[in-house]
């Protein structure tokens, strides 16, 4: 069965215009949150952010059989910093960007270090590493955000380029998420798995994808519970005993500071 293109994809009424608001008393300087590019990884940020949490869980067993993608633009910050989060919680996870290439910030703004997605991390880090430039990536967190993610998976990973099928897709960027809804229209699927498709809005530097994570991680918890009570109550069948037709469920959720 084809999945239906983006302009019949379905909405869902309960959320559309939700918006999480998560207290940062160490970043509110009073001014209103902007949307910044995928480049904009502040070197003023503490390199400590990075979530280091131990598992809750036996090494081999999941919290929930719902299989879970994570998306953002580079697979370096956003979706990574979930990424890691979720497996340290249990979840059966991955996570993937949508760009064309990687992107991570370079001494300017407007000279980004560029590499495809095939560069592993291992490759990207020894040019952080040059003497000159060593002291400046550790600073503003890149060394130790690429540390972490060569810890979690070998490179960044294209979503467009994957053929798995997910239960949940949660993007981190209103751009990504109208990518990946294109990508899984064109895709389409013989299986007539539903998915759920959602945004959270999480601006790229390590101290909001720090929070972001924390977000992503109480709604996973959320959904997973939701789940797993409509699989004991049988509820999988519409009021006339039919099989309901496979959607997409869209939320879109704005993560904003106070």
């Amino acid at each position: 069965m084809i999945m239906s293109p983006i302009t019949n994809v379905k909405r869902s009424p309960l959320s559309q215009n939700t918006v999480l608001t998560v207290n940062n008393n160490d970043n509110n300087n009073g001014n209103s949150p902007g949307k910044r590019s995928s480049q904009e990884l502040e070197p003023e940020r503490s390199s400590k952010r990075v979530c280091r949490l131990s598992p809750t869980q036996s090494k081999g067993k999941f919290v929930s059989d719902l299989k879970i993608a994570v998306v953002c633009s580079s697979n370096q910050n956003r979706s990574m910093e979930a990424h890691n989060l979720l497996k340290k919680r249990g979840f059966k996870v991955e996570s993937f960007g949508t760009g064309s290439c990687v992107k991570l910030p370079g001494a300017t703004i407007d000279k980004p270090n560029v590499y495809s997605f095939n560069t592993s991390y291992d490759e990207q880090i020894p040019r952080f590493k040059r003497k000159k430039d060593q002291v400046f990536y550790t600073q503003n967190g890149l060394l130790n955000m690429l540390d972490r993610n060569r810890r979690i998976k070998p490179k960044p990973e294209r979503f467009q380029d994957n053929r798995d099928e997910f239960d949940l897709v949660i993007t981190c960027q209103e751009r990504v998420f109208d990518q990946v809804l294109e990508d899984l229209s064109e895709r389409g699927s013989s299986t007539c798995k539903m998915v759920h498709v959602i945004n959270v809005e999480i601006r790229d530097n390590h101290d909001d994808a720090t929070l972001g994570a924390f977000v992503i991680h109480e709604l996973v918890k959320a959904i997973c519970s939701a789940s797993d009570q409509r699989s004991r109550n049988g509820r999988n069948f519409g009021k006339n005993g039919e099989k309901e037709e496979p959607t997409f469920f869209i939320i879109l959720l704005r993560f904003i500071e106070n």
